[in-house]
């Protein structure tokens, strides 16, 4: 990356550059963990940084053009921007991007001047500004940039030079802010950027392209270290969101983000901006914005399980499930069951299931929405960095999923869960449910009570597989109007159905398949069947338990529980109003039964 001093700086210089800047900061993540207190003790910063790192060099190409290659390196950090430091630095990059003129190179003063210029976007995007951390170190290197703005010009030798200011700005954060005075640590988002500046540094001294490999940046996962200081959380969900052609100012916007929570950072512009903040309402918070924009993409990461994951774990075995799991709340909690949701569209606007759309407001949106909403695969992404953190702290890993047949989520997760098995050398195991749903449930809730019993984690999995064959769900929906309108059921037959009163009960085979187990004139009649065939294929066998399901209609789930407690003698496990990625094609007011047998 020689440059002399006569030469631009191009887009070469700048991709190798950046480049060797994001290895170093991949190799040096576990120590960025590991120093990580402020703003929240979550011991992830380096881990957020590395993958916001990742997006740039999985999505971008060395173009000649400098313009061209800041603006793509700042497209994808801030598309794939995660956590506090990774927006903040996904927005420096913005602002150098929008304040670098239009040329295939630039002069060292032209970039000092951009650096310069990049500093108020990122004290813009914060709604609370605090000094001691990366913000003051950025600000201080383009204050020795700008001061060497005019008497020298040669790029490599001021750069070089710039260390010194770097790591004396570094160092004084230990005693700008108290939590990092308790522990003498220094800020961990400003060390990042420091090990980006000096990956950057020692590219340029070796001078030789040839000796970058991308190879090397290939070969090193997201890491999670097991150092934690415990404190209380006062905002459980770390969220982000893209959102593009905003309806209201960045002002308004971050002013609706304060109200709901702390942390909040807003980068970009109002074409496409990406939003942080820590909140324990998601679902209440994208509700408000709704009408603001076009929400593209979320991110919502659980800080307290994050937190239990790694000081308060009360098992060796990790437990994964998808949000098509219909479990109470409170039984995820105490098993501590890591839930990835499955992505969920209403037109352009993307939401998580049962994270940042609730089955209120679910509902609400289906009856005034003109789209019919579309589900999303979780993709393998989500899965490897899920695995590389538990991987990280627990001896074993058991992820069941929704049927194979209805989704590519199953699929995804076997792809991370061998990438991630072989890395680490730990076993993850993934298992195709052949279900979803309540039927789900009781295969993850019966998991997560074996080991909570200590049972040996291949005894676990010979039992999952048994009980596969004799979990049952029984679906009884009022309507078919929306399974007419996701598709799963034709136009043609949907209004024969309807003419004659018809209204289906829906199972599952032992393929995974859904298909229909009967048909009524109502869905009292539906139930009234459902209940017979429950009583006929209890006798003789064990019930080990089972959950009550709604979409929507609390008051024939309570009659559905008192029912099946005087055809069992048991109280149901859960009763749940099921999952919206569910409901959304059974209905709103279906009620549904789900079982597992010991036999």
């Amino acid at each position: 990356m020689s440059v002399s001093q006569e030469e631009l700086i191009n887009g070469k210089h700048l991709y190798y550059g950046f480049i060797a800047g994001s290895i170093r900061v991949l190799e040096n993540q576990a120590e960025l963990n590991r120093i990580n207190v402020f703003p929240v003790n979550d011991k992830d910063t380096g881990t957020n940084l590395a993958s916001t790192i990742r997006a740039v060099i999985d999505n971008i190409k060395s173009n000649k053009s400098y313009k061209t290659t800041i603006e793509n390196i700042a497209d994808a950090a801030l598309i794939g921007a995660r956590g506090n430091s990774g927006v903040i630095f996904a927005q420096f990059l913005y602002g150098l991007s929008k304040e670098t003129t239009n040329k295939k190179g630039i002069t060292f003063s032209e970039f000092a001047e951009s650096v310069k210029k990049a500093i108020p976007y990122i004290y813009d995007a914060i709604g609370n500004p605090i000094e001691g951390t990366m913000l003051t170190v950025i600000r201080e290197w383009s204050d020795f940039l700008s001061r060497n703005n005019k008497s020298i010009h040669h790029f490599n030798k001021v750069i070089i030079d710039s260390f010194e200011v770097l790591e004396k700005s570094l160092a004084d954060t230990t005693f700008k802010l108290k939590e990092l005075r308790k522990t003498g640590f220094v800020d961990s988002g400003a060390k990042g950027f420091v090990v980006f500046i000096q990956g950057i540094i020692d590219f340029i001294k070796i001078s030789n392209i040839r000796k970058l490999s991308l190879e090397k940046s290939e070969e090193i996962s997201l890491i999670h270290t097991e150092n934690f200081v415990e404190e209380d959380i006062t905002y459980r969900f770390c969220t982000e969101a893209i959102i593009k052609n905003l309806k209201i100012d960045i002002k308004e916007l971050k002013q609706i983000l304060s109200e709901k929570g702390d942390s909040v950072v807003v980068a970009g512009s109002e074409k496409t901006c990406r939003i942080h903040i820590h909140t324990n309402e998601p679902a209440i918070l994208f509700n408000n914005l709704k009408e603001a924009g076009t929400i593209s993409f979320q991110k919502v990461d659980d800080m307290l399980r994050q937190h239990q994951v790694v000081s308060n774990r009360k098992w060796n075995i990790a437990l994964v499930t998808d949000s098509t799991c219909d479990l109470s709340q409170e039984l995820i909690d105490y098993y501590q069951i890591n839930v990835l949701p499955i992505n969920l569209n209403f037109g352009e606007n993307h939401y998580l299931d049962k994270v940042t759309i609730q089955p209120d407001q679910f509902y609400d949106l289906l009856e005034s929405s003109k789209e019919f909403p579309k589900t999303a695969q979780i993709n393998e992404r989500a899965f490897t960095n899920m695995y590389s953190h538990l991987a990280s702290h627990y001896d074993a890993i058991i992820s069941i999923h929704l049927t194979s047949k209805f989704s590519g989520t199953y699929s995804n997760s076997l792809k991370a869960a061998k990438r991630i098995s072989n890395e680490f050398n730990k076993p993850v195991y993934t298992i195709d449910s052949k279900n979803l749903s309540g039927a789900l449930g009781l295969l993850v809730l019966k998991t997560a009570e074996s080991i909570d019993q200590g049972k040996s984690v291949k005894n676990i999995i010979s039992s999952v597989e048994k009980d596969i064959a004799n979990t049952k769900i029984y679906v009884g929906v009022r309507d078919l109007k929306f399974m007419i309108k996701g598709g799963r059921v034709s136009k043609p037959a949907g209004f024969i159905a309807n003419a004659l009163g018809l209204t289906p009960i829906i199972t599952m085979d032992k393929n995974g398949k859904s298909s229909l187990f009967g048909k009524t004139f109502s869905q009292k009649a539906s139930l009234n069947k459902i209940y017979k065939h429950i009583e006929q294929l209890s006798l003789g066998k064990t019930l080990w338990n089972y959950i009550v399901l709604h979409a929507h209609n609390p008051d024939e789930a309570e009659k559905a529980e008192k029912k099946m407690i005087e055809i069992s003698g048991k109280t149901p496990r859960s009763v749940v109003d099921i999952s919206p990625v569910i409901g959304m094609h059974a209905g709103i007011g279906t009620v549904a039964i789900s079982l597992l047998y010991d036999n």
